[in-house]
């Protein structure tokens, strides 16, 4: 009971001094408006998260807890570190060059770690919780998203305090925007997503040498991708910048969205093979397979239930589905130690949720 209390502690202490030093370097003001700019970008990259986790979709206080590890912990760790290795690189190799070194090494090698140690404490931790690559994506994902949000803060605000609004002559805060918040929202998600998808193979690898050597190679790849990307803002001109950003920068995302595809089809097949059996067992109605194998099926069931019975029927009904999924992917982890509990619980609440969603639906909506 303890340590989820402490550590939420320790999020919340985290959250506050990075919002206290971000204030007192840009001022108040500023960080309003750094606040209402960032909050664009981030909605974005949380809905396209979550649409990536549509069929097996991830416990909401666990994403919840991602996004603010990203935003407070991740960050005030990367400002603390940065900033002593921007101090360091003044002092070694002279003024002015500590902000190259914090951008091209610290930067890259300190922000990965503390994204991914996220995702790491998940799969150690509720392996229950971790089937692959689409939950190493979303896991990553949502830290990313903290992360960035909590430096778009900083430098949307300290565009507005150097320079306001902006005009013809000088960039401002909508320059600001244009550049982070239209062209590059997704840039911290997409180095994140390497070590995610790292994480997800180890999750279904066998190998112990696979397990170790995935993510470390999702991470290698997002730091060098991190590196890269702020290499081409410090040191390369605007043509080189552009350069990195359609050559390389857009294409991955490209590749990175094309395999997130493939693995929600991979998702749906596994669910839609486990469906059979789920009938021979009467775990679940014959006339409910063809509503469960599709997307769109789930969400009309869904739709139907709260037009019908009202919102507590509708969430019955999505647990219901839930647990169908988990259930379906539980029958690939037969080797695990925990596997015979974990089925036990989620035949509970596949029960457990069916009967509620008939109850309320035998109610005429009258919980509505």
């Amino acid at each position: 009971m303890l340590l989820p209390v402490l550590g939420l502690v320790v999020l919340a202490a985290c959250g506050l001094t990075v919002l206290g030093v971000v204030t007192v370097q840009v001022g108040p003001v500023a960080v309003a408006i750094g606040v209402a700019a960032a909050l664009v970008p981030v909605a974005v990259v949380v809905a396209a998260i979550l649409w990536v986790d549509r069929w097996e979709p991830e416990p909401a206080k666990l994403l919840l807890v991602a996004f603010f590890w990203g935003a407070c912990l991740a960050a005030i760790t990367a400002l603390l570190i940065n900033n002593t290795a921007e101090t360091v690189g003044d002092l070694l190799l002279g003024e002015g060059r500590g902000s190259k070194l914090s951008a091209l090494l610290s930067a890259p090698l300190v922000e990965e770690a503390a994204k991914a140690s996220f995702v790491l404490a998940v799969l150690l931790r509720r392996a229950d919780e971790f089937d692959g690559i689409i939950d190493g994506i979303v896991y990553a994902g949502f830290t990313a998203a903290g992360f960035a949000f909590s430096e778009n803060i900083y430098y949307f605000g300290r565009a507005f305090a150097d320079y306001g609004f902006g005009d013809a002559t000088s960039t401002g805060v909508i320059a600001a925007f244009v550049l982070r918040g239209v062209m590059s929202p997704f840039t911290h998600p997409l180095f994140a997503a390497l070590t995610g998808i790292g994480f997800g193979y180890a999750a279904r690898a066998g190998n112990r040498t696979v397990k170790i050597l995935a993510p470390l190679g999702g991470y290698l790849a997002a730091v060098l991708l991190h590196a890269l990307w702020n290499g081409a803002a410090v040191l390369g001109g605007a043509k080189t910048f552009l350069n990195v950003y359609f050559l390389i920068m857009v294409p991955l995302f490209i590749a990175v969205v094309l395999l997130v595809l493939l693995q929600r089809r991979r998702e749906q097949r596994i669910v839609t093979a486990a469906l059979p059996a789920m009938v021979e067992a009467r775990l679940i109605a014959p006339s409910e397979v063809e509503l469960l194998s599709t997307l769109a099926g789930r969400r009309e069931w869904r739709r139907e239930a709260r037009q019908q019975s009202g919102r507590a029927a509708a969430k019955a009904v999505a647990r219901y589905q839930a647990s169908v999924t988990e259930l379906a992917f539980l029958r690939r982890r037969t080797g695990t130690p925990d596997h015979e509990q974990r089925k036990l619980q989620l035949l509970a609440t596949l029960r457990n949720s069916r009967a509620d969603a008939v109850r309320l639906a035998g109610d005429g909506g009258q919980s509505r």
